[in-house]
């Protein structure tokens, strides 16, 4: 590493300040070093001086490569506890990976991890029975794996930590460093401690965009298929395999090389649309549907008819036209006017679950109104207008759905006096306000709904039906909007300084993640991140 970069991050560490713990009157760096293919190698460092300190710290940076990652984690506040107090707190968190302390199992940090050493390969597991997204998670400390870790670490093979009767915990304040350009992490926020501040959100979110289109393209094989998707934490990839997930991610990767307006993704994309028709499409009298592992499902339908919309808007390529127009044919056996929606059909097109999940309900709508926008001659405006009636009349915007809010905009071009449908849009978000306010977890729905209500409150306004907004906060919306896309990246998109923890770092740059789920890394999951920040760019700095 280049000596000015050394010296760069030791005045970085200095300007953060704390440099000496007031509880043990000694300084303690943790330094990361990652080659981007490999895991970071930690080591910490203890003495009664920083100069000391880091004059250790830089001889070993000298000796690393030049374009390493490298994180410098200084500790600053520690609390002792017994090893019972610190398993009944651990059990206690809400969520799997939402433990975000470093643990130290001897006074003098020989013995220490940092949080994202425990996260990034999974050292604390939830209970047995523990459902993702439904705490509490239970965890427990994994100490014979740990103990194996801490030994090739060390290069220590007596380590033994089974019988301490304490635990240190800690708080650091980090700096992060690419070879070239070095950033101060956060030190607050629940979720957003240890990663990096936005200072220029326009051109991080367009950075974060762009990075995001290579890893969906880097998860194509040359057939089409995706890699579904990984366990970081784990070392995992996932076997399963989704179709509706499949021609979704299309329908956002789609968007994003628009975005980007790299062209040449489009072939890519058509490559991935064929092997899904191919894969998975079933044509009975010349109405097409969507076969998932023998059951045809309204929202894979919905799915299918979003990828082929996108790709001929954006290519003029209307090669897939003629199963466009058998896939709405396909929709009428999903549909009656009188009893509504019915999400599951067998392959015999026989009813098998009218109800599988709120999603499909919006994503047919969402997805015929874009295919009145492409072909206005397809006859499907009463077909929508029976959909929304029907919503309209269950109240579907208790569900705060982000496809209902998609749907809801694109049926106010096809019909813009249609008071009860910006209603019930208007419902869907401004009664959820609240609750994306607190809402700590990345959840890139919630901004993909505010991003298509901001774009339906701009119509109803235009129309001259204020009166419908009066009775909320729309002030409140684009607030929550501007907070959201940020908060958005800085949980959930894969950064540097937290995917060097992982098992191949470099390889999940420009992907996103579920946090309580081990660090989930899946196709869908890219999909809702991107189709959030797409269009909140567009719509925030379109006058650019």
């Amino acid at each position: 590493m280049q000596k000015s970069v050394i010296q760069k991050l030791k005045q970085a560490l200095i300007d953060n300040g704390n440099l000496e713990s007031h509880e043990n009157d000694m300084v303690v760096l943790a330094v990361s070093i990652s080659d981007r293919r490999h895991r970071a190698n930690v080591k910490f460092y203890r003495d009664k001086a920083f100069n000391t300190v880091w004059t250790t710290v830089a001889n070993d940076l000298n000796t690393a490569p030049k374009n390493s990652w490298v994180r410098i984690d200084l500790v600053q506040a520690v609390q002792k506890l017994r090893r019972s107090i610190f398993e009944t707190k651990l059990a206690k968190v809400p969520k799997m990976n939402y433990w975000r302390y470093g643990v130290s199992f001897d006074a003098d940090f020989k013995h220490a991890l940092l949080e994202m050493e425990i996260n990034g390969q999974n050292f604390f597991k939830p209970d047995k029975d523990f459902v993702v997204g439904e705490p509490p998670a239970k965890s427990w400390a994994d100490y014979h794996q740990i103990e194996n870790y801490l030994r090739e670490r060390e290069s220590n093979p007596t380590i033994d930590i089974s019988g301490a009767q304490n635990v240190w915990i800690f708080t650091t304040a980090a700096i992060f460093s690419d070879g070239q350009k070095i950033r101060p992490l956060a030190v607050d926020g629940f979720l957003t401690a240890g990663i990096r501040t936005i200072t220029n959100k326009r051109k991080e979110i367009k950075k974060v965009i762009e990075d995001g289109e290579a890893y969906l393209i880097n998860q194509l094989d040359k057939d089409g298929k995706f890699i579904y998707g990984y366990f970081p934490a784990r070392q995992r990839v996932l076997s399963s395999y989704n179709i509706l997930r499949h021609f979704s991610t299309i329908y956002a990767l789609l968007e994003t090389s628009q975005f980007s307006q790299h062209s040449e993704s489009y072939r890519k994309a058509k490559l991935a649309i064929q092997w899904g028709i191919d894969a998975s499409l079933v044509v009975i009298d010349n109405a097409a549907y969507v076969n998932d592992h023998g059951e045809l499902k309204l929202g894979a339908q919905a799915m299918l008819i979003l990828a082929i919309c996108k790709y001929q808007e954006v290519t003029h390529d209307q090669i897939f036209l003629p199963t466009l127009k058998q896939l709405f044919k396909g929709v009428r056996s999903f549909w009656n006017s009188s009893t509504g929606f019915v999400h599951v059909l067998d392959v015999n097109l026989a009813p098998k679950g009218k109800f599988r999940t709120i999603y499909y309900d919006g994503e047919i709508v969402f997805a015929l109104t874009r295919m009145y926008e492409l072909d206005p001659s397809i006859q499907i405006e009463a077909t929508i207008s029976e959909m929304l009636d029907y919503m309209v009349k269950l109240d579907y915007g208790q569900y705060h759905d982000h496809w209902l809010a998609y749907a809801v905009n694109g049926a106010l071009d096809l019909f813009p006096e249609a008071r009860a449908y910006m209603a019930l849009g208007a419902k869907n978000i401004f009664t959820h306000l609240n609750y994306i306010q607190k809402r700590k977890h990345a959840s890139p729905t919630l901004l993909e709904l505010i991003n298509a209500s901001q774009k339906m409150v701009y119509k109803v306004k235009k129309s001259g039906n204020d009166d419908l907004l009066a009775p909320y906060d729309v002030l409140k919306l684009s607030q929550l909007a501007d907070q959201r896309a940020s908060y958005e990246i800085q949980t959930g998109a894969w950064y540097a300084e937290i995917a060097m923890y992982l098992y191949h770092p470099q390889k999940f740059i420009g992907g996103f993640y579920a946090r309580d789920d081990s660090f989930r890394t899946r196709i869908d999951d890219c999909e809702h991140f991107l189709s959030g920040l797409i269009n909140y760019y567009n719509y925030t700095y379109r006058q650019a």
